[in-house]
């Protein structure tokens, strides 16, 4: 792994003084923005594309009638959710490559070469205060706009884009910017622990000139991703005892973007007393405690959020997971995983009841009935 260089005082003011040049001259421009990957120098082929079938979901009729928003856009690939309910057969899976790049900038969490850049984080402003204290001579960015925002995506996409990172270069994340929303301030506990227990040792920039920087295109589900997120949910399942139980249930809460359950924790003890689930609360647990109440879950359930890859890392193939959708935000992105991964997906849709939504226990019981044994 290459070594990146903190810079002396005076090497500070000139590569900060250039900084400001730099993003001027790139913000005052009339050329269209390019993107990083067309400045690349050298581009390889980590891992070939593949195909997989991807299956029906498990869900009751008339369902999807009662959706009444779609957030089709967010995630890839981009299809749309109905279609992927109702199972789209053969996909195709695109291949894992990487691009190396000379001469890039991080400007206040955003990177810039030539006309090309790619936003990583909110700014600061027009006129950030800008201090550019590290210079690198090869790093490896593993980090994605989405998994700043999104302690979800960080653990199923760039947790697993980290171990590609740390065989290029010095393994670096943006650092989010201090009024932003972001892992850092929803889920430090979690990320800092996931990071130990998963031997990650990133560097966090918010400001930095690489002399060479390795970026990687690994958002499709190929089986080679599928293996690393494996490996990865074994290594998190080392540190604890796992013994086989009927399924958990995350509880969401108020935390996040508001998806509110009115009738949540009235589920999950139902559940608890009719079929053996373990509750979680996992806005109260430290990683210990999150890993040992989900190993060995033969079905994971709750909200439609970002909590439920706690869960999901760690569900064997052949296990399931049930969402509980709210009508007015539909979305489908872990069923992405489950496909990927050899397990089932599920799933409710509520009714909407004052600013959350409501859904039928009686519904959430023959659905997990429609599960494989």
């Amino acid at each position: 792994m290459s070594e990146f260089n903190a810079l002396t005082i005076d090497g500070q003011s000139k590569w900060s003084l250039a900084a400001y040049k730099y993003m001027f001259n790139t913000r005052l421009t009339r050329k269209p923005s390019l993107t990083l990957q067309s400045q690349a120098v050298k581009t390889w082929e980590i891992y070939p594309g593949d195909t997989s079938i991807a299956p029906p979901a498990f869900f009751l009729p008339n369902q999807l009638e009662r959706v009444t928003g779609w957030e089709e856009k967010l995630f890839y690939p981009h299809e749309h959710p109905r279609r992927t309910m109702e199972g789209v057969g053969r996909v195709e899976h695109g291949p894992t490559k990487g691009y190396l790049l000379k001469d890039v900038w991080l400007i206040d969490g955003t990177l810039y070469k030539g006309n090309a850049k790619s936003w990583l984080s909110p700014g600061s402003g027009w006129l950030p205060k800008i201090r550019v204290e590290n210079e690198i001579d090869r790093g490896a960015l593993y980090c994605t706009a989405g998994g700043i925002k999104w302690f979800g995506t960080w653990l199923m996409d760039d947790c697993l884009t980290y171990r590609l990172a740390c065989e290029e270069g010095v393994p670096v994340s943006a650092l989010p910017s201090a009024d932003s929303v972001s892992i850092a301030r929803q889920g430090m506990l979690h990320t800092r622990g996931y990071e130990n227990w998963l031997d990650m040792r990133p560097v966090f920039l918010r400001n930095a000139f690489f002399r060479e920087l390795v970026i990687f295109d690994d958002l499709c589900q190929n089986r080679h991703k599928h293996r690393r997120f494996r490996e990865m949910g074994e290594k998190l399942l080392s540190h604890v005892t796992v013994r086989s139980h009927p399924g958990v249930f995350i509880l969401r809460g108020g935390t996040g973007e508001l998806r509110l359950l009115r009738n949540e924790m009235e589920l999950a003890e139902r559940l608890r007393d009719r079929r053996g689930f373990r509750i979680l609360n996992a806005a109260t647990s430290d990683v210990s405690t999150i890993v040992a109440t989900c190993a060995g879950a033969r079905t994971v359930i709750g909200v439609e959020g970002s909590q439920l890859i706690h869960g999901v890392n760690v569900l064997p193939p052949g296990g399931s997971l049930l969402v509980l959708q709210p009508p007015n935000r539909f979305i489908c992105f872990f069923k992405y995983l489950t496909d990927r991964d050899q397990q089932n997906f599920g799933f409710v849709v509520g009714t909407p009841e004052g600013n959350g939504f409501r859904i039928d226990p009686d519904e959430v019981e023959r659905t997990l009935d429609l599960f494989p044994s």
